[in-house]
């Protein structure tokens, strides 16, 4: 299999397991609160990162890294997986999944207005009609269907979810400008946030026996959600000839996830959520249009 092909493979395996987290979210919140269930998540997705580097060799590179990598890791640990993941998880926690997952993916159109603020870009015109679009797929979304009337199903929700989005794009930004290597940085910031949520934890009344498909749930989404998922995804990137090849792929996500949620949560698909999910990939789509890379 060509490298090409090989790239392919990975992408699609990154886009299978990413649509399923939606509802694995939803279910495990059933067996635990928002805080146990991003400690036991974290710390399996801290754990798989660090067989990983022991297979891969790499864990000698934690020991290279200057107080400042290890304080950029400090800092990043606090953004992913601590302050994203609780409000991701409190705001699933809040809304039906089809409503939260489609939000979430506004990211992407948030990326560009934070490199204008962090990385000195230019904003293009095209850039701005496509936050136009994907904003109306917001409001469509979560007025069902009567974006007008500013009547949300679930205002706290929706704000989380969208708070969100603007957290997982100011973690991009900085990611971008740490040239570490992948797999050891990410452990690093796991291994900061697994702290933080603990303490959190501890303030909270401390450990407690978890149901044991509250643990499942929260493991399953430690290893495909935040652990070996994201490592396929660069890979792909890595060994695709133009980032371009495969990027496009990630958009069957949110579709995919919907036929998921509707499967094992038993969610009727609301017509709205369909037609603000295909406003928002199309902005997400317009903004990507002419580029080379993410």
């Amino acid at each position: 299999m060509n490298r090409q092909n090989l790239a392919y493979v990975y992408a699609v395996l990154s886009v299978l397991l990413w649509g399923t987290v939606a509802s694995a979210f939803k279910l495990t919140l059933r067996y635990l609160d928002v805080i146990s269930m991003l400690f036991f998540a974290s710390l399996s997705s801290l754990v798989l990162l660090f067989g990983i580097l022991i297979v891969q060799g790499k864990l000698l590179l934690l020991t290279r890294y200057s107080r400042q990598d290890y304080l950029h890791s400090l800092l990043l640990g606090a953004l992913n997986p601590f302050f994203y993941y609780i409000v991701l998880f409190k705001a699933y926690s809040l809304l039906p999944a089809q409503e939260a997952q489609p939000l979430n993916q506004m990211w992407a159109l948030i990326l560009p207005l934070f490199s204008v603020i962090f990385l000195k870009q230019r904003i293009l015109l095209k850039s701005v009609f496509a936050l136009i679009v994907s904003f109306l797929g917001v409001l469509v979304i979560v007025t069902h269907g009567n974006p007008f009337s500013l009547s949300f199903s679930c205002p706290i929700g929706t704000l989380l979810a969208v708070g969100s989005a603007f957290i997982w794009a100011l973690f991009w930004i900085s990611n971008l400008r740490d040239t570490r290597e992948e797999v050891s940085k990410l452990f690093l910031n796991f291994l900061f946030g697994v702290f933080y949520i603990a303490v959190v934890q501890l303030i909270q009344g401390g450990f407690q026996v978890p149901p044991m498909w509250g643990v499942v749930g929260a493991v399953y989404i430690g290893f495909f959600e935040m652990g070996i998922t994201f490592i396929f995804w660069m890979k792909a990137l890595q060994l695709s000839e133009t980032t371009a090849k495969i990027t496009n792929i990630i958009y069957l996500i949110p579709f995919l996830s919907l036929m998921i949620i509707t499967v094992m949560l038993g969610e009727a698909i609301l017509w709205s959520t369909i037609i603000g999910l295909v406003l928002i990939i199309g902005g997400n789509m317009l903004q990507q249009c002419g580029r080379g890379r993410l």
